[in-house]
């Protein structure tokens, strides 16, 4: 046989090969697919994202106690000024270690509430002009925080419980006495929904959920009896 003969042998043989590769291509899936669908997330990438979604719903739940510190500052700034200065900023710090790296922290409050500049008209406000009770309406109030709605598992009740109706819903009360004490209780709540939250939670998420948790309730403490000696 001729070099030509054996060159047109070779060139059929490489355009059967070359036809043949679509189709045997087509059979085959990646692991996970079912024959063509979307790839299935893995286990572990399944648990990173439910991680990052509770870490999610857990900074949310203290944006509200954040929330309540800027409103109850904004209202009472001389009265109660120098007593929540400190527990604002620990609360705020608690929002931060709960945001996931790389993401935002939910918003709380309004700009001015959370640098902690003075409501401008609450030095004027008169008792009752802010609701029917004598409270003066706060930043965003009734209004829960981003994700406070989806939140779901083992923390989900309590989180929502938490974070229902945003840290003052009917507005800040016009005593500054009473004020500390929903704060109080607001940071109670907070705490028991980091607890309730450490259920199933990975290691490293539970102990930061743990510190959180203990935090809220010292600073319960603080701003209920604790704090009047």
């Amino acid at each position: 046989m001729g070099r030509s003969g054996l060159t047109r042998r070779r060139a059929l043989v490489t355009a059967a090969t070359a036809a043949g590769v679509p189709g045997v291509l087509a059979g085959c899936t990646g692991p996970g697919t079912g024959g063509g669908g979307a790839a299935r997330p893995s286990a572990a990438e399944a648990a990173r994202r439910a991680e990052l979604a509770l870490l999610r719903r857990s900074a949310a739940v203290s944006g509200v106690l954040l929330a309540g510190y800027d409103e109850a500052l904004a209202a009472h700034p001389a009265a109660l000024g120098t007593r929540l200065a400190p527990l604002r900023e620990a609360a705020a710090r608690h929002v931060a270690a709960l945001t996931p790296p790389g993401e935002r922290a939910p918003a709380t409050a309004s700009t001015g509430a959370r640098t902690g500049s003075p409501d401008p008209g609450a030095g004027s406000r008169a008792p009752g002009t802010g609701s029917p009770d004598g409270r003066t309406a706060g930043p965003d109030a009734g209004a829960g925080p981003p994700g406070a709605g989806t939140a779901s598992g083992a923390g989900g009740a309590a989180a929502s419980g938490a974070s229902a109706g945003g840290a003052f819903p009917r507005g800040v009360p016009a005593e500054p006495g009473a004020a500390l004490a929903e704060l109080a209780a607001l940071a109670s709540r907070t705490a028991a929904a980091h607890t309730a939250a450490l259920v199933g939670a990975p290691p490293e998420s539970a102990r930061l959920l743990a510190s959180v948790a203990a935090a809220g309730a010292a600073q319960a403490y603080l701003l209920g009896e604790g704090g009047r000696g």
